[in-house]
């Protein structure tokens, strides 16, 4: 340690002044665990020599308890603890607080950081005096907050897919620019004219043009994260809100690079050359040989294998290498962190299991020190004590920003002819704040560019915004609105001699048996041809912005592929007849919570009128009662569709091992001579009922070779029927009993009921596992005397109470269940 020794001719210098130097770099400690060695050094100035102290502190990290007479929560690493998990605590009360007001969650994380801030808790004189921050706690606080910084950078890079900005069009590039340019113009506008009562750091040119774009700007991870929790991102709207987001975050780079040139420039040229030069060698080492790297080992994982655990512990560690070195130049500690995520491939296998690994720590550990950063550093009584005249021209430029890129935004999209109910909702997510913007501010502060009030102004106002807008694009804009159609698209009301158009969603690779049972058994021929669209889903991972794959017009990636179900539809439709199966293939990578939004999407797009989910029952796919439990999560994609669709839905469960039309066979086309398959259909009424029985029609006047068995089930004394249905139930089945009267395979019955444990009992007595697939109805106009006391048995609401007792293992072992339920009107 370096000291200056003060010449023998000057005096020391008083104690007095000793002790003024000690209070202003080390306030007094709060408790006695701190112990304090000063050694006197000297400065020289014109007139005087100060001697200020070198402080050597000792900070006790753990305390001895308070039964001691200790308070730990003077203590680094108990306070640490404390502070932890009481952000934790506030955030998910807030949480549950205003989720029912459709706040997102980043709103509910920024008010309990703010909570625990100056603003709140620590300016009340109580919280203060008993849980004081130590002296090292709220620096470790504040390193590891910026830690989760450098990994949310990370993890949004390596779901960014660059790759999109290079598809889009036209109309997606000029929203994207003229909602960026337009309102950083009028921001830097607003602040020249009051650039006179602004700090002098803040009134330099790079300054205010630095603040002025980025106020201009859409983040795309505050889009991403809005729109998945309030299941938008499959939605029109979604899609181009976030591609558009993803060239505002292109732009965001390209101004944040000009911008730390700018601000290196105004300390001289030099630096401002050697930081360019740095930008560009880190970039050769980033984008030139990380990147091929990392596609060197995407190349090497063999398919359906993970990523070897050497190669993502050395990612990990790069990130902090990365973000040490980009900051060691000067480049900003996030920069090397976002430049790493950028070169990973997104999606599988390399950005899948990068996020698997990191994600969750991130969101759980490191982000809750970053909100509490953000809340330490957020102070209401500095900004009322600077006053009105520090902090107005920041609040003026952001409110400009806002207004205007709102309102062009929406002119913008009035220019492409968008309709109202999607321009509007698209222009308030453009407007959207988040964790991006107050990164920048964070990093405005600690170059000086703004004080403490601005800060604070500016969090309150992106926290204000976020809080505003999110529930106002739920209230005007209604993803589902689409799929309420007036016209009819049922099997039932398919003219004759039509293709009968079906969408096919594949939601796992055992369902795919399944399905082509079901379309042998639907024999189409070219009399009656099936025009089928089929839909392979997979879940978003690894990536930002979902993606639909038109097959016909697009290349789809290998790894997103599913090659065997391409080969087996398309040999089935060889094997048929080109003028009896038209085929065409897409794939769809979404969340979970939006899937159903591509699926109804393409049957309102080839005006379908049947959507066929299926869930394969194998060993592995039931519980120990019996239950259905779908394959991969698909329960909440099927409830979501029989909500939405707009036509009508079958779920068939799936046993195809049992049965499969393809199972042990070499080839394909050679199983589909199998003869003598058995269909039984359980007429309960209602229309759901009705759509079964004209499908099963459809099935045994194509096919020669399978026989069918028609139960409808009658109430005693006709209790519970309602006229309408009677009526309609009586008529359909007049017409299927005269089509099918001189019919050897078809076989008729009706069956007098008084409950449902009455209907049970029948069902029992026909289960011979002679059939080979039962089809009911769901649920929809049934008599309710029929299902009487039935509703405690039934665990999976989708398939209805009779279809899930069908379903259950208890029932059978050997047949597959086909659950249709009839479009819902609901325009």
């Amino acid at each position: 340690m370096a000291r200056f020794h003060p010449p023998p001719s000057l005096p020391p210098p008083p104690q007095a002044l000793i002790n003024e130097w000690l209070w202003h770099l080390h306030p007094p400690p709060s408790s006695h665990h701190q112990h304090h060695l000063s050694v006197s050094s000297h400065v020289e100035t014109n007139e005087t020599v100060v001697v200020p102290p070198i402080i050597c502190s000792r900070d006790e990290g753990r305390s001895n308890g308070i039964f001691f007479g200790e308070n730990p929560l003077t203590f680094t690493f108990p306070f640490l603890l404390f502070q932890f998990f009481v952000i934790v605590l506030l955030t998910r009360l807030f949480r549950f607080l205003l989720k029912p007001l459709k706040q997102p969650k980043f709103v509910s994380e920024i008010i309990a950081g703010i909570l625990l801030g100056p603003s709140f808790l620590r300016h009340n004189a109580w919280f203060s005096s008993n849980v004081a921050v130590p002296g090292k706690a709220e620096h470790i606080m504040s390193n590891i907050g910026v830690m989760g910084f450098m990994f949310f950078l990370f993890v949004y890079g390596v779901k960014m897919d660059t790759s999109l900005i290079r598809k889009t069009g036209k109309k997606h590039m000029s929203i994207a620019l003229i909602s960026i340019l337009v309102p950083s113009i009028s921001a830097f506008s607003v602040a020249l004219t009051m650039r006179h009562d602004m700090d002098k750091e803040l009134a330099k040119i790079t300054s205010i043009a630095g603040i002025s774009m980025y106020l201009g700007l859409s983040s795309c991870p505050i889009i991403f994260i809005i729109l998945k929790e309030n299941n938008l991102l499959s939605s029109e709207v979604g899609r181009l809100a976030v591609s558009t987001g993803l060239i505002g975050d292109l732009v965001g780079l390209i101004i944040a690079i000009i911008f730390e040139a700018g601000k290196q420039g105004d300390t001289g040229a030099l630096r401002a050359l050697w930081f360019m030069i740095s930008f560009v060698f880190f970039s050769f080492i980033f984008f030139g040989i990380i990147r091929r790297a990392m596609l060197w080992i995407c190349d090497t994982t063999p398919e359906g294998h993970v990523v070897k655990s050497t190669y993502v512990t050395n990612i990990i560690l790069g990130i902090f290498v990365a973000s040490f070195l980009t900051d060691f130049v000067g480049l900003s500690i996030g920069a090397g962190a976002l430049w790493l995520g950028l070169v990973i491939p997104a999606g599988p296998p390399l950005g899948t299991t990068m996020l698997e690994r990191t994600e969750t720590v991130m969101t759980e550990f490191f982000l809750p020190f970053s909100y509490l950063m953000i809340g330490y550093n957020t102070d209401v009584y500095a900004m009322i004590s600077a006053g009105w005249s520090h902090v107005y021209p920041l609040f003026c430029m952001s409110l400009t920003a806002y207004a205007v890129k709102f309102l062009c935004t929406w002119l913008t999209t009035v220019y492409w002819q968008m309709p109202l109910r999607d321009g509007l909702p698209l222009s308030l997510i453009l407007s959207l704040k988040g964790h991006v913007e107050i990164i920048m501010f964070m990093h405005w502060l600690d170059k000086r560019m703004i004080q403490p009030a601005g800060y604070t102004i500016l969090v309150l106002m992106t926290l204000a915004a976020t809080a505003i807008l999110t529930p106002l694009i739920m209230l005007v804009y209604d993803p589902t609105k689409p799929y309420m159609v007036n016209k009819r698209r049922t099997i039932q009301h398919n003219p004759p001699d039509t293709d009968l158009v079906v969408v096919l969603s594949i939601l796992d690779r055992e369902s795919v048996n399944g399905i082509l049972n079901l379309l042998e058994l639907s024999a189409p021929t070219p009399a009656s041809p099936m025009s089928i669209s089929v839909l392979q889903l997979i879940e978003l991972s690894g990536r930002t912005n979902p993606v639909f794959f038109d097959h016909a017009k697009q290349p789809v990636p290998p790894k997103y592929r599913f090659v065997q179900a391409i080969n087996a539809l398309t040999h089935f439709q060889s094997f048929k007849g080109f003028d009896s199966v038209k085929l065409s293939f897409f794939t769809a990578i979404t969340s979970k919570q939006t899937m159903y939004q591509d699926i109804c999407e393409l049957a309102l797009d080839k005006k379908a009128t049947l959507i066929i989910l299926s869930l394969h029952q194998g060993p592995v796919t039931h519980n120990l009662e019996g239950a259905i439990v779908p394959v991969g999560g698909s329960r909440t994609v099927i409830s979501q569709i029989l909500a939405q669709a707009p036509c009508s839905v079958g779920i068939l469960v799936d046993r195809s091992e049992n049965w499969s039309l393809i199972s042990g066979h070499n080839s394909v086309a050679g199983s589909f001579g199998r003869s003598g398959l058995r269909v039984a259909v359980l007429f309960l009424g209602g229309a759901d009922c009705r759509e079964a029985l004209v499908y099963a029609d459809r099935m045994v006047a194509s096919n020669g070779e399978l026989y069918l068995t028609v139960v409808r089930f009658l109430a005693y004394n006709h209790e519970g029927e309602t006229e309408t249905e009677k009526k309609l139930d009586d008529g359909i089945m007049t017409w299927f009993w005269v089509k099918n009267e001189r019919n050897d395979r078809v076989e008729y019955r009706e069956v007098v009921v008084g409950d449902g444990e009455q209907t049970v009992g029948e069902i029992r007595m026909m289960n011979d596992e002679s059939y080979d697939l039962w089809i009911v109805g769901r649920r929809q106009g049934m008599n309710p005397v029929i299902l009487s006391g039935l509703s405690n048995w039934s665990e999976n609401e989708d398939l209805g109470v009779i279809g899930d007792y069908v379903a259950s293992v208890d029932f059978s072992k050997s047949a597959s269940v086909l659950v249709i339920q009839q479009q819902i009107l609901r325009g």
